[in-house]
């Protein structure tokens, strides 16, 4: 019986990482013939998580340009994928979350009639404008796909909801904690892979160190100068410093850079490398951000995260008490940081809860779900 072909579709640093246990997972199993494709909507970020986890893609379309518009992209990267799954003939796509590569992604193979996994299905903030744009492409994909690898139970209820056969619906766990897992472990065998953070660290000795990560795109303009507002109040504080991996965007930069370079508790730092930014999360205090990933991957540490966003999609870690809603209006998040700072019952209730997000399996899950007859 010849081994099933699975195509594998990625562009951003975070697909990369919470998809990376799947290619290792798919690469040691004779049941498949594993293909990766890049479209490298993140060239720089997405390289870095290619070389530390083993992964050479069989195609990269390198498509990301400067001030490119969502649609020349959405233009580019259907036709980019599309050429690919000709040429590769797959028994399945699998696309990971909700960027512009994975929902193009599922509408080529949908145009072609290859059946689509959805890796991390069923995420839902029931606002198509929070997150932009990633609302929608992960609601196209759920209706386009043919298995559904939902993180938690609430993510396959809400694929339930919309009429998704149950049949197609399956919890597995996210594969962000699989990837935690292993590269914490790599960075434990090889404190190399880590030691970027060794000045920053030496500098802020003694100090409470608050992580921070911020790029949505509705949180450009009046959202990103709030938010640097709230970092140079909180970075006030003597206790305190705060690490920030200033992302690549200019909306983010130019504001960041404006508002908060030259602080004495504030360090702004290039994007980091996956080791570096588990190191990050694992030597903070707490985490401030607009991110999704770290949603999932702070709690695993045992971290609170303090989410710059209106909505979330992944109302689990609010629900367990591992995150909190904040927004983008300085006045709470500086409050609300204050809080677990000064008090030790509310620090201690988030740090400790249960991390609904999985135990670290999930990709041998999702394997054995495409193994299926």
């Amino acid at each position: 019986m010849n081994p099933r072909r699975i195509l594998t579709i990625f562009g951003t640093r975070p697909e990369a990482i919470k998809l990376f246990p799947l290619l290792h997972a798919l690469e040691g199993d004779s049941r498949f013939a594993s293909v990766a494709c890049v479209s490298a909507q993140h060239r720089g970020m997405l390289d870095q998580v290619l070389t530390i986890a083993g992964i050479v893609p069989a195609h990269d379309l390198d498509l990301m340009r400067p001030d490119q518009t969502l649609d020349a992209l959405t233009a580019a990267l259907l036709t980019g994928l599309g050429g690919v799954m000709d040429a590769e003939r797959p028994d399945w796509v699998v696309v990971q979350g909700d960027t512009a590569t994975a929902m193009a992604g599922a509408l080529a193979a949908y145009y072609r009639k290859i059946p689509v996994a959805h890796v991390e299905a069923g995420l839902r903030s029931g606002n198509i404008h929070h997150p932009w744009p990633e609302e929608v492409n992960r609601k196209i994909i759920g209706t386009i796909a043919a298995l559904h690898c939902a993180p938690t139970e609430t993510s396959a209820a809400a694929l339930r909801r919309e009429n998704v056969d149950p049949a197609t619906v399956h919890v597995t766990g996210n594969t962000v904690i699989d990837a935690l897992h292993w590269i914490v472990a790599r960075s434990e065998a090889d404190r190399a892979l880590v030691g970027g953070l060794a000045e920053l660290e030496a500098r802020f000795a003694g100090k409470r160190i608050i992580g921070l990560t911020s790029h949505r795109r509705e949180n450009f303009g009046e959202g990103m100068r709030a938010i640097a507002d709230a970092v140079r109040r909180i970075a006030a504080r003597p206790d305190v410093a705060v690490i920030f991996p200033v992302h690549l965007n200019p909306n983010v930069r130019a504001v960041m850079q404006a508002e908060l370079a030259g602080l004495d508790n504030v360090a702004l730092i290039e994007p980091l490398d996956y080791p570096h930014f588990a190191r990050l999360i694992a030597i903070s205090t707490l985490m401030l951000t607009d991110s999704g990933g770290v949603q999932e991957e702070a709690p695993a540490l045992g971290k609170p995260v303090l989410v710059m966003r209106e909505t979330t999609e992944r109302p689990e870690g609010v629900e367990a008490g591992t995150a909190r809603l904040v927004g983008t209006d300085a006045d709470r998040i500086v409050a609300e940081t204050f809080r677990l700072l000064d008090d030790p019952a509310e620090y201690g209730a988030m740090a400790r809860a249960h991390n609904p997000f999985g135990d670290g399996r999930a990709a041998a899950r999702i394997v054995d779900l495409l193994a299926a007859p």
